[in-house]
């Protein structure tokens, strides 16, 4: 039976009890099994290392900030998940398969997270330009070869930041897949490691090649829903903006989906949303960047000229909740379709495919969108 073990290096954490707690609770969700590894000496990390390089994929939290790739770790091992807790840049070496970086202790979850989804359901890796940002992560259904597929793009949030990464959508890939759509799971450079224009582009391309790539299952382009979450949502209703205005648009959605999204940007600025990440992603105020913000601000784009949908748990922050009920009453003003979802849940359930909200925004989609020939759910 596989089991995820992490290795921590020593000295890395002053006290072992948190990162047990998290870990233990992170497995029991996953109904998986591991072990944290504490070796207290060089001798002992390098015993433990290579034991568990013999036993396949596992997690190692470092005390050397070096790249792994210069670490000459025991065991030549082929696959690493990276933990560190701390902010640091992502680490490239070939034997990293994933890097939670700059996450606290709460990093051990995620861990634990991208370990079990990748097991259960492996995704391909579909390349859209140079950089190792510039990718997506593609789950395809179960016995996908009887037809045209429609496709799911995820469009993940973190406040556009370098240390939130894809696998925050990795639940809701593997859960769209069972239910009969292609996971198009997109990754994109982001603002604070390559400035904004950047990450507005990694989406529309990413969002484009769906009319070029193989990722090994015809795609139906007619039936493409756009999923994004908190700053995803900013970026997906964004984009839908821009292909409804582009007649040569070879990607058109059937229904863009803002879960938890930022859709006012000058109001988030006004509000010191996420403690200044709005001017912080774009690159300064809304005085300072007027045609910045009224470019990338989803409510200034109105109409949008395709089917919208807004969905935000009633937990969730009272701004993010106000601003969704303000940009759906001025979209439906506006002209456009609009549909609105609000219930019991956080800034996180609408991403969770084990809260009750994910169900009824997964009939939403289902509805606009339907579902191919997945698993029955």
């Amino acid at each position: 039976m596989s089991r995820f073990d992490v290795v921590v290096a020593p000295g890395v954490l002053a006290d072992r009890r948190t990162a047990e707690e998290v870990f233990a609770r992170a497995l029991d969700r996953r109904g998986e099994q591991g072990t944290l590894l504490f070796p207290g000496s060089a001798a002992e990390l390098e015993e433990a290392l290579g034991k568990v390089a013999a036993a396949g994929e596992f997690g190692y939290l470092p005390a050397d900030q070096a790249d792994l790739g210069a670490q000459d770790l025991p065991g030549a091992p082929a696959s690493v998940l990276r933990i560190d807790v701390h902010k640091r840049g992502a680490d490239r070496s070939a034997c990293v398969r994933r890097h939670i970086r700059g996450r606290g202790i709460d990093s051990l979850r995620f861990a634990v997270d991208a370990w079990h989804f990748h097991r259960a359901w492996p995704a391909r890796h579909v390349s859209y330009g140079p950089d190792p940002d510039q990718h997506v992560e593609v789950r395809l259904p179960r016995g996908s070869g009887g037809g045209a597929c429609p496709v799911a793009v995820l469009v993940h949030g973190g406040y556009w930041q370098s240390r939130w990464e894809v696998d925050l959508m990795d639940a809701l890939a593997v859960d769209l897949a069972e239910r009969g759509y292609v996971a198009w799971n997109l990754e994109y450079r982001r603002p604070d490691d390559h400035g904004w224009a950047a990450t507005a582009d990694d989406v529309a391309a990413g969002v484009a090649a769906l009319a070029t790539a193989d990722p090994g299952a015809e795609l139906d382009l007619d039936r493409v829903v756009l999923l994004g979450h908190s700053a995803g949502g900013q970026l997906v209703a964004r984009l839908a903006a821009d292909l409804a205005a582009d007649p040569s648009a070879a990607v058109r959605p059937a229904l863009t989906v803002s879960l938890a999204g930022v859709l006012d940007l000058d109001v988030a600025d006004r509000r010191w949303l996420g403690e200044g990440s709005i001017p912080a992603a774009l690159g300064g105020r809304r005085d300072e960047l007027a045609e910045v913000y009224r470019s990338s601000s989803p409510v200034a784009r109105l109409p949008i000229g395709l089917p919208v949908a807004v969905v935000c748990g009633l937990q969730d922050s009272l701004d993010l909740l106000d601003i969704g009920r303000s940009f759906a009453a001025a979209a439906v003003a506006a002209g456009d379709d609009v549909a609105v979802l609000e219930e019991a849940g956080n800034h996180f359930s609408v991403i969770d495919p084990e809260h009750a909200i994910w169900t009824s925004i997964a009939a939403l989609v289902a509805d606009r969108v339907p579902p191919g020939a997945g698993s029955p759910r």
